[in-house]
């Protein structure tokens, strides 16, 4: 008798959720649509007041195309000559590898020669600013590593010059004397270095740790760790444990150190990897992924390529955002085109990244993935950072998080982390106020996160009222995320209060409301893929 009602309450419970499912389907439909529509119709109407609209090559007659963002724009107009660099670079070094049967020292020159190449045409002559303080470090760490103290010098060491390197501009050759060195101030090269060198500083880092650590007991466990691993199991390495195991005491030398510090197809963006995890794949290609796999992945950023070329032809979400002529438009349409700018964002950094840990993957060196999920499928604020930047979230867990304490002092550590991701990316106030706003948003989250693990759902309703609130604290979550970006990315904090005064006028009132049923709807349906993510495994 009890097995009939249970099975009849199950068939209830999975036709009911059927039923949400749809509905929230076709919610998600319309927004798109009424979206689309809306986005259109504002491109249309206001291209003359925006800044950074180029002719562009789809439709006819051919449509304006959005090139306000500097770094997609330059990313955009070099795409053909990088892909014919790192082709050749790729090509070449997997050549040499296989004829000369190339292993670490072999492969570590190889790529130390390509990639001198390819940073003295980006940099010319500031590349002397970059080995000299490479070496520094260098020096550092093996002179140093067995201290106790050690962790204090490497971060006072390479924060010194992170602050440094941004203060002065790079600073000039005429500081080491005019009548010698002040020629070569003319041969900078094509990009400024102390951009790029904020990668640099995490590597030679991570370089530090990494031999530090080399000198004590490994407190990973290997063979349980093949135990768990799909990957590990099928008999390939994932990068979990090529990070994890220390490299061979002989690879942390100085040509290795200095190839992994401008490894060409991962100098410019990352993603960013562990000294381990290079070393060990310099000696040993990465097996992770099939030849057929790499492909695959190509193809994809393709599409995704093609995506950007429509949605920047079609919608000028970011030039209204550099323009700041969004100020001038209703609630509704702030709401779409600050949407429409996150969006944006993130398929920007998607394809920029994920071209250099492709051109990484042919070249046999495995980076970890940034962007695994889409921005559109994050509810809560630890999921968001884990899945955005992800390589750096692995970072950041191996060497700031559990240094500094990890799960013990975890509400103290965010304000940490977040401050040093705020200005390892620049010394800006908006970007501080950026930190500052998420971890004041992490906070509650943390708080309730650790309520709702000691809950124990006793019965239906139960069940019902604890996913009903874990819905409203994502809708919550997501329009923190929303205005913690956009004051962050977009419109600083002097726009904070203009963008909060827009929301609380009358008719921002009823936009809020539906934005807040949009995220609600949106994080029901996170549920849903979750759920049918865990009926399929």
């Amino acid at each position: 008798m009890n097995t009939s009602k249970n099975n009849s309450k199950s068939k209830f419970k999975q036709k009911q959720n059927k039923v949400e499912l749809l509905l929230l389907i076709l919610y998600v439909i319309g927004f798109y649509i009424f979206c689309i529509h809306r986005s259109l119709h504002l491109s249309r109407d206001h291209f003359s007041k925006l800044r950074g609209l180029r002719i562009g090559w789809l439709f006819s007659p051919p449509r304006l195309n959005d090139a306000s963002d500097d770094q997609w724009r330059n990313f955009r107009t070099n795409l053909p000559i990088l892909s014919l660099v790192f082709g050749i670079f790729t090509l070449l070094a997997n050549i040499f590898r296989k004829l000369f049967h190339l292993r670490a020292r072999g492969m570590s020159f190889f790529w130390l020669f390509l990639s001198l190449i390819y940073i003295s045409y980006l940099h010319g002559a500031c590349i002397l600013f970059i080995f000299l303080i490479a070496s520094s470090n260098f020096l550092l760490v093996k002179i140093f590593a067995r201290a106790k103290y050690f962790t204090f010098l490497l971060w006072i060491f390479n924060l010194g010059f992170l602050f440094c390197n941004r203060i002065y501009q790079g600073y000039s050759f005429s500081i080491f004397g005019r009548e010698y060195w002040e020629y070569l101030d003319n041969f900078r090269g094509t990009f400024r270095w102390h951009i790029c060198f904020n990668l640099v500083v995490l590597r030679m880092i991570s370089f530090g740790y990494d031999y530090h650590w080399a000198h004590q007991e490994s407190r990973f466990d290997q063979e349980k760790h093949i135990q768990r691993c799909h990957v590990c199991k099928s008999g390939k390495n994932c990068y979990q444990i090529l990070q994890e195991r220390n490299a061979h005491i002989n690879d942390y030398s100085f040509t290795t150190y200095l190839s992994y510090l401008v490894f060409a197809p991962l100098y410019i963006a990352g993603p960013i990897i562990s000294f381990n995890s290079f070393a060990s794949q310099l000696d040993v290609p990465q097996n992770h992924y099939s030849i057929k796999e790499v492909i695959w992945y190509g193809l994809r950023w393709v599409f995704g390529l093609c995506l950007m070329e429509l949605m920047t032809h079609l919608f000028y979400f970011n030039a209204f955002a550099t323009s700041a002529s969004w100020k001038m438009l209703s609630p509704m349409d702030i709401f779409i085109i600050g949407y429409g700018v996150i969006n944006f964002m993130w398929l920007k950094f998607f394809l920029i990244w994920r071209f250099f840990r492709f051109c990484s993957l042919i070249a046999g060196i495995e980076a970890p993935e940034n962007m695994p999920k889409c921005v559109n499928n994050c509810h809560d604020l630890e999921s968001f950072w884990k899945s955005w930047h992800a390589s750096f979230n692995k970072w950041i867990v191996r060497y700031m998080y559990i240094p500094l304490g990890g799960s013990q002092r975890k509400l103290l550590n965010i304000w940490v982390i977040f401050t040093f991701v705020a200005v390892w990316h620049d010394l800006e106030w908006k970007l501080l106020s950026w930190a500052w706003l998420t971890c004041l948003f992490f906070v509650p989250e943390l708080l309730v996160k650790s309520a709702t693990n000691a809950f124990q759902a006793k019965g239906a309703l139960d069940g019902f009222i604890f996913r009903e609130l874990r819905a409203a604290g994502g809708t919550i979550t997501i329009t923190c995320l929303m205005v913690a970006n956009l004051v962050g990315y977009v419109i600083g904090p002097s726009g904070f209060s203009w963008l909060i005064s827009q929301f609380l006028s009358k008719e921002g009132l009823n936009v809020f409301g539906f934005m807040l049923l949009t995220f609600y709807v949106g994080t029901k349906l996170m549920f849903h893929i979750s759920d049918a993510k865990q009926s399929m495994q």
